[in-house]
């Protein structure tokens, strides 16, 4: 049947099985949004207040549930607003396609109102960008669009399509989304035998886990190689829930602000199995030096990322789960117990610690975890809390730690927030932000209270811009320059301004009843947590240096 582009972008959506959508509309995308109008029974549409809150929204809804996350803006700035939610995206390998608007055909290139070239400033953070100028061409666009989202190592993919297309007509029919298979082909006999070899043969391995993992739904097998091989296991920020925060093989989050036990082991074994990482600079520290007495055997999807970062020995290339089924009728049950005791030495020797007296961050997210009984989607912004977040709560779960690893994008979390819990309403959703991330996005807050999305934000407010302030004091002589945020802003009146609930905490003692409200709430809530600002994350390996030397405020005093 002949629909106009609108419809045939509405249609395919719906081939794809998309059921939400986000998005801000304007002039040169505005047949779109009508044909959405028609369709509002089978599209829901979540309107945010900033397009930057519906880009960080559709990554958030992606990663919490599997899917493709979409996204919408018109041309111009509405588009460029996508940019940095669609970067955010593309270093962390989530699903989103973002459709933009943009001029008519005769108008391009004329710098004509609200016009940009949207392709070619995200050529660099997709995996696809394209601009559809012919009607012909819609259809068959979004549905590569989709699959090259989803397909091998997933990212965003980019959509601009001019007005003029949205109002043609074109015969249209609709296909079954194609199948994506699984990027076996890499697997290859002799890799699988040698990784075999490699950890059957090890005295003290150690399994590195990444987001990889959690990316092919890959946990089960994660777990069964551990608990097979009786192999300790570290994370990065991306890996967590992919391997049970509660198992006692577990050593916590590898790197800059990991565990010492986790760097002591890495900096110890004599082989590291990495499963869908891709080394980056914050788990590794200094390059050179980052196991450098150990083999390294890694699992990728991705051939681009073998000896990209680190050197390594062996390597398995293609589908994680798969490549992790085919290994294990390949190994017999091992015992480590000699290497587990050491092991065990360092977590006591070395645990995570803070100051108990006061109101901290850890202390909040500590009884976070006990209210919920680390039953949760946690979101987080960027920056200590975004640490403690990492280090205090036990994830156990896979897709129920949502943060911006790569980008380490401010901002991203309330949206992100906001996403994962249109996409799983079954489960209580928490964003973790600092006062300085807040002030970057807190209209969404709005955004939540209109679309019904309960989620509750808690703002750990020190009045500073905490990590960068942490770095003033170890490594700048105390200088803090720009990052005093001490100007009277009460969060509690903008939220209940918002149409939210808000708390303010300012006593340890306050904290769970606090907490217990809000999760009890039916509203969207906020938690203004007044802590120190001078509070810091530890461990802390200096950015650069061998991650083996990180330090906390034991060492610190003595």
């Amino acid at each position: 049947m002949k629909m106009t582009g609108a419809e045939i972008v509405i249609a395919c959506l719906r081939e794809q099985g998309v059921d939400t959508v986000f998005g801000y509309p304007g002039g040169a995308i505005l047949n779109i949004y009508d044909a959405l109008y028609k369709h509002s029974d089978e599209i829901h549409h979540i309107l945010t207040s900033h397009e930057q809150g519906a880009a960080h929204a559709a990554d958030g809804y992606a990663r919490a549930s599997g899917k493709v996350g979409v996204v919408m803006a018109t041309s111009g700035p509405g588009a460029t607003n996508l940019v940095t939610g669609i970067a955010t995206a593309m270093l962390d390998s989530v699903p989103v396609v973002a459709f933009t608007c943009n001029v008519g055909k005769s108008l391009l290139g004329k710098d004509s109102f609200q016009e940009v070239d949207i392709m070619g400033i995200t050529m660099p953070i997709t995996k696809y960008s394209v601009i559809v100028k012919d009607i012909k061409e819609l259809a068959p666009t979004i549905r590569r669009a989709f699959k090259i989202a989803k397909s091998g190592r997933p990212g965003p993919v980019l959509v601009d399509i001019t007005k003029d297309v949205t109002a043609a007509e074109c015969e249209y029919t609709s296909v079954d989304p194609e199948p994506i298979p699984l990027r076996t082909e890499t697997i290859r006999e002799e890799d699988l035998d040698r990784a075999a070899e490699l950890i059957q043969n090890a005295k003290k391995p150690v399994l590195f886990v990444g987001g990889g993992a959690n990316i092919a739904n890959a946990s089960e097998e994660v777990r069964e190689l551990a608990h097979k091989m009786d192999i300790p296991v570290c994370d990065t920020l991306m890996g967590k829930g992919a391997f049970p925060g509660t198992d006692d093989l577990y050593m916590g989050m590898l790197g800059m602000h990991g565990t010492k036990t986790a760097n002591n082991a890495v900096h110890n074994c004599d082989l590291l199995i990495t499963v869908g990482s891709r080394f980056s600079d914050r788990d590794t520290g200094e390059t050179p030096a980052f196991a450098k007495q150990a083999k390294i055997l890694q699992f990728d999807i991705d051939p681009a990322e073998i000896n990209k970062n680190v050197i390594v020995d062996a390597t398995v290339i293609g589908d994680l789960k798969v490549s992790l089924q085919k290994l294990l009728p390949r190994l017999h049950e091992t015992d480590h117990g000699e290497w587990l005791a050491k092991i065990e030495a360092y977590k006591n020797l070395h645990p995570l610690i803070y100051p108990s007296a006061e109101l901290t961050g850890p202390y909040v997210i500590q009884k976070l975890y006990e209210v919920t009984n680390g039953d949760a989607i946690i979101c987080t912004d960027v920056g200590q809390h975004q640490m403690w977040a990492a280090q205090y709560y036990k994830y156990t779960e896979p897709r129920t730690f949502l943060t911006s690893g790569g980008l380490g994008t401010m901002g991203y979390g309330l949206g992100a927030a906001m996403g994962a819990r249109a996409a799983r309403p079954d489960k209580t959703v928490v964003n973790i932000g600092g006062d300085g991330c807040f002030r970057m996005n807190l209209i969404e807050v709005i955004s939540a209270v209109r679309n019904n999305l309960k989620v509750i934000e808690i703002v750990m407010n020190n009045e500073v811009l905490g990590m960068v302030r942490q770095w003033q004091n170890l490594f700048y002589g105390k200088r803090y320059s720009q990052t005093v945020l001490d100007d009277g802003c009460d969060f509690v009146k903008i939220a209940e301004g918002m149409g939210a609930v808000a708390y303010r905490v300012t006593k340890k003692e306050e904290v769970e009843d606090v907490l217990k409200q809000a999760l009890a709430c039916d509203r969207p809530v906020v938690i203004d947590c007044r802590i120190g600002k001078d509070d810091m994350v530890f461990p802390m390996a200096p950015a650069g240096k061998p991650i083996e030397n990180a330090f906390d405020q034991t060492d610190l005093t003595n």
